[in-house]
Order: structure tokens, then C-alpha cells, then sequence
């Protein structure tokens, strides 16, 4: 049993629109355990349709029974418009003829009564279905799906590319299908493992002795500085996966020790903000070459006014100066971005805002304004503890990376360095 994904529409082609219907269908195939190997994009186009269909119907599974069932989801190209060819190409295919659901023209006009408007002619096209296939019901528009099983073992469910739609058409009529036809007794649950200031193959490497195993499952993904591993399990509820999930997690967290800093829907910033919460402390930030990028990622996480005062975005070395009381000579003499200036941004905006933690970012982010001695994406961080001891690091991050992605890597680095020094502080007590 397999399950496939064809998005129809020039308009994803183009880049026009994220496809975000894909990911949606991906999740929700793995929470109902259907393996999903396929994904295809392909454009308003019968002929090139038609293709895709000739390769995705020979690869159905080997096998017997539920085993040798395959199924085609598809998106896009239901509505009344000439480029809407989904419905009638794969009818074609098939050598199926169409016929005119009264009762779906029935739906289209009272939609449409509803709205104080009249059906137009070309709506008539969305009530043709394929000879002998099912109505899939559309409760939020005006284009219905289909689900078909034009032959042995192969099933085929149609929805619109509005995502909203797909979605109601999902849960609604295609869930309840899918499990009365024997799918969704098994579920794929994933746990993702985060990780920060490792590189993707370092950790690969690590736990090389994991990455084989057959069920759970533990596959690596790099992300913009961050690192991921996907821990699935293959099992008959959440609660019996994530027991096959368990050991490996601990065992990959034991391996990774502080590189690893948290899991699923973890970040950098909510997991500095439960650190900060459960000892009581308070942080305050200045910033320059990230311009409140970092206060941003803190402030995104809700109840963060309790532990973050806030922050000064000193652009200008004058407003290093009196704001941050950072000593014009320093800046004179060594410039803004420079390890005694961004400890000195540090233990002002500490003291300014009268908080435990003061942490400062100050670099350059490009294009422009590098040189050979300070180059674009050199980074220093300060970091001025509870105690008033204050101290800096150097990170060159790559200088061909975009300025906006040297800005938001810079932020996530105080933000491991900060998660760090918590974790050390927590140890100690």
C-alpha cells in the first residue's frame, strides 16, 4: 500500500504559489501510517498529466490485498476555468466517459444563491465526473472532488488547490474513506531532534550506528545552522511509537550532549525563555548589525515579558555611547565590531535595564562595509553574566550568505551561547 502526491498548476511551476498542500497531505498520510515515496508538480497540461499518470499507475506495490492498493491524490485543476483539465484528463486516461451530476449543479447554484449571485454557464463543467466514481464532497467551495477506483487496487481522491478546501475535504469525507477501507489501523509518528553548533555530517557521523536502524527510523536534515534528525517510529497508536521512539531519543541526546537543545516544535528562543524562567532571571539585549532581530525571536514567544526587559538596537556608535556607556576611545580605536566593544554593550545594556543577563551582537552583515581585517559575517557576541562578569566571542560566519541570513544566524548564535551559559549556571547551583 503506497500513496502518491500530484499537484496540478502551472502557478506552482512558476513559484507563483508555495505548495503547501503537499506538506499537508504528507503529514497527514504519515498519522494514518500510509507510505507516501511521491511527490510530482506538474503543469495545466493534458498531454504532460497524462504522462504522470502513465508513471505513478505502474508503480503500485507488490503484493496481495490491501498490501497491492495504491493511492493518487491530487490537487489543483477542479475549477470552471478552460486550464482546469484534472477531472477530464484523468477520466480520459482511463477511457472513462463524464456525466453531469445533477446533483452537484444542484450544490453550485445554491452556493451561489447563497452569495446573491447566479451559476454561470462555465460552472457546469465542475459537476462532470468520471463514469462510476464517487462524489467528494466540497462543503467550502464550488468544485468537488472525486474518489474513483477506475481499476483493481487503485484509488484515486481529487481536491481543489484552494488549501483551505483541500483541508475540510480531508477530514471531513477522505478520513473516514481512507479508514473504511482498512487504512489508518498503523500510524508513522516522527519526533524531530534539534540541535545547534554542529555541523550536519559531524552529528551524522556520531550516530552513524542509528541511522540503519529499521523501525524507529533516523534520518538527518540541515538547516540554516541548525541540524535535525527525524526519529520515526512505525506503530499502532502515538503512545506505542513513541515508546519505540524513546530509547533512541536518549540515546542520540546522550551522544550529542549541548549540541542537542531541544525537540519538535522547540526554538532557540523558547528554550533560553524556560532556562531563564525556572531560575528566576532576567535577560536585556543590545544589538547592532541585527537591528532587534534578536529581541524579535524572544518577544515571538508568548509570556516572555517575564523574564525579557528589553532592549537598545545602537546602530550608531553614538548611541553606543549614551546608551551603552561604550568609552568613544574603545570605539575609536577598535571599532564597533570588536571583542572589548561587544563586552562593553553587554554589561551596559545589563546595567541599563537592570536585568540578570545582558547579551550584545555587533558585526558586520554585508555586502557591503567588509574588509580584509574585519570581513563581511564576522560576529561578536557578549555575554554579561548575573555576577558582572562579562566576555565576548568571535564567530566569522560565511561571508557569501545573504545579509539577511548573516543576521538571523548571528541572533540564533547568542542565543545557543546564552542557552549554554544558563545550562552551565543551572549545573552549578
Amino acid at each position: 500500500m503506497t500513496a502518491e502526491v500530484i499537484c496540478v498548476g502551472t502557478e506552482l511551476l512558476l513559484g507563483d504559489i508555495l505548495n503547501t498542500n503537499a506538506q499537508f497531505l504528507a503529514k497527514q498520510l504519515a498519522g494514518l501510517g500510509i507510505p507516501h515515496y511521491y511527490q510530482t508538480v506538474v503543469g495545466d497540461n493534458p498531454e504532460r498529466l497524462k504522462q504522470v499518470l502513465e508513471i505513478a499507475t505502474a508503480r503500485s506495490p507488490q503484493g496481495g490485498g490491501l498490501a497491492r492498493t495504491q493511492i493518487l491524490l491530487f490537487t489543483g485543476g477542479l475549477g470552471p476555468t478552460p486550464d482546469d483539465l484534472t477531472t477530464e484528463t484523468i477520466a480520459d486516461f482511463f477511457n472513462a466517459p463524464l456525466v453531469e451530476r445533477p446533483e452537484v449543479i444542484e450544490d453550485i447554484t445554491r452556493k451561489y444563491a447563497q452569495r446573491g449571485r447566479e451559476m454561470t454557464p462555465s460552472n457546469r463543467k465542475q459537476a462532470l465526473i468520471p463514469q462510476g466514481a464517487d462524489i467528494l464532497p466540497n462543503p467550502a467551495g464550488t468544485a468537488p472532488g472525486i474518489i474513483w477506483q477506475p481499476r483493481p487496487n487503485l484509488t484515486i481522491l481529487t481536491f481543489p488547490g484552494v488549501p483551505s478546501e483541500l483541508k475540510r475535504m480531508w477530514q471531513e469525507t477522505a478520513v473516514p474513506y481512507l479508514k473504511s477501507q482498512g487504512w489508518g489501523k498503523q500510524i508513522i509518528y516522527s519526533r524531530m531532534l534539534r540541535f545547534w553548533g554542529i555541523a550536519e555530517s559531524a552529528l551524522a557521523e556520531k550516530v552513524s550506528s542509528l541511522l540503519d536502524l529499521p523501525n524507529p527510523t533516523v534520518a538527518p536534515y540541515a538547516g540554516q545552522g541548525e541540524v535535525r534528525l527525524r526519529v520515526s517510529a512505525f506503530a499502532s497508536s502515538e503512545t506505542a511509537a513513541l515508546e519505540l521512539i524513546k530509547p533512541v531519543e536518549q540515546e542520540i541526546q546522550q551522544i550529542a550532549g549541548l549540541d542537542y537543545y531541544g525537540a519538535d516544535n522547540d526554538t532557540l528562543a523558547s528554550v533560553v525563555g524556560q532556562l531563564l524562567q525556572s531560575s528566576g532571571q532576567t535577560l536585556s539585549v543590545a544589538e547592532s548589525c541585527t537591528g532587534g532581530g534578536l529581541g524579535q525571536m524572544l518577544t515571538t514567544i508568548s509570556g516572555s515579558s517575564s523574564y525579557f526587559m528589553g532592549g537598545v538596537i545602537s546602530y550608531d556608535n553614538q548611541v553606543k555611547i549614551s546608551l551603552l556607556d561604550v568609552n568613544p576611545e574603545d570605539l575609536a580605536q577598535h571599532g564597533a565590531v570588536s571583542d572589548l566593544v561587544a563586552q562593553q554593550m553587554a554589561i551596559g545594556v545589563k546595567q541599563r535595564l537592570a536585568t540578570d543577563w545582558g547579551v550584545s551582537i555587533t558585526g558586520i552583515a554585508g555586502p557591503g562595509d567588509g574588509t580584509e581585517t574585519k570581513p563581511v559575517g564576522l560576529v561578536y557576541i557578549g555575554i554579561a553574566a548575573p555576577d558582572n562578569t562579562v566576555e565576548s566571542l568571535k564567530y566569522q560566519l560565511n561571508p557569501q550568505q545573504e545579509r539577511s541570513l548573516i543576521r538571523q544566524m548571528s541572533a540564533c548564535q547568542a542565543l545557543d551561547l546564552l542557552r549554554r551559559k544558563l545550562l552551565a549556571n543551572s549545573s552549578r547551583r
